[in-house]
C-alpha cells in the first residue's frame, strides 16, 4: 500500500483529497494535517511515502520550504498541489526537494498518476506547468534590474532605491528603461505586471 499524508488548510479539500485517493486499491490516506506546526509529528508517527501539501496556503508552502521533511524522512516524496504558480515560484517549490508539483485544478487520475510515479521513485511534474515554463523562456532581467524592479513594485521611490542600492538616481532610471523595453512594455506599472506574471520578480 502506498501510504498519503494530506497537508492543507482547508478541511473540505483535504477530505475531497482522501475520499478520492482512497478509492484506489493500493493508496491509503494514513493521515491529514494543516500544517499547524504538529505535520512532522504526524508524518514522523504514520511515516507516509508520500506527502501531498496544498502549498497555497501559508502553513503548507512553510511546511514544504523548511526542509525538516525530507531531512527527517528522507523516503517520503513531497508532491506539491498549487493554482497557478509563476515560472520562479515554480522553480523555488522544486529547489525544496519537492519531488513533484501539480495543478489544484487537474484531474483526479493526473493526481493519482503523480503519486504512484513518486513511489516508484521518478519526479512528477504537471503538464500544464511545465508547458507554461517553457513558454515563459530565461529571465532576460540582470540582478540588479531584478532589485530595482522590486523596490519599484513595492512603491519605493527613486532617490531612495538609489540611495538604498548605492546609485546615482540617473541609474536607477535607465535601469528602469531597460526593465521597460526588456518586457516590451508601454511603462512601468506595465513592466512589473509583465515580470510578475512571468516570474522574473
Amino acid at each position: 500500500m502506498i501510504r498519503v499524508l494530506l497537508v492543507g488548510k482547508t478541511r473540505l479539500v483535504r477530505g475531497a483529497l482522501a475520499a478520492l485517493l482512497s478509492r484506489e486499491e493500493d493508496i491509503d490516506v494514513v493521515a491529514e494535517a494543516e500544517g499547524d506546526g504538529d505535520v512532522l509529528a504526524r508524518a514522523l508517527l504514520c511515516r507516509p511515502d508520500v506527502a501531498v501539501i496544498d502549498v497555497d496556503c501559508e502553513e503548507g508552502e512553510e511546511f514544504a520550504a523548511n526542509g525538516e521533511l525530507p531531512a527527517r524522512l528522507p523516503d517520503c516524496r513531497m508532491l506539491l498541489m498549487m493554482a497557478s504558480p509563476t515560472p520562479d515560484h515554480l522553480r523555488r517549490m522544486l529547489d525544496v526537494h519537492a519531488a513533484g508539483v501539480i495543478s489544484m485544478n487537474a484531474p483526479a487520475d493526473r493526481l493519482v498518476h503523480g503519486v504512484r510515479k513518486l513511489v516508484r521513485g521518478q519526479r512528477f511534474i504537471d503538464p500544464e506547468f511545465a508547458l507554461a515554463a517553457l513558454e515563459a523562456g530565461d529571465n532576460p532581467l540582470t540582478p540588479r534590474e531584478v532589485e530595482v524592479l522590486r523596490l519599484t513594485a513595492d512603491g519605493t521611490p527613486t532617490a531612495e532605491i538609489a540611495a538604498r542600492l548605492s546609485l546615482s538616481v540617473a541609474t536607477v532610471r535607465n535601469h528602469l528603461a531597460a526593465i521597460t523595453k526588456k518586457a516590451g512594455a508601454r511603462n512601468r506599472i506595465d513592466a512589473i505586471r509583465i515580470a510578475r506574471e512571468s516570474g522574473w520578480v
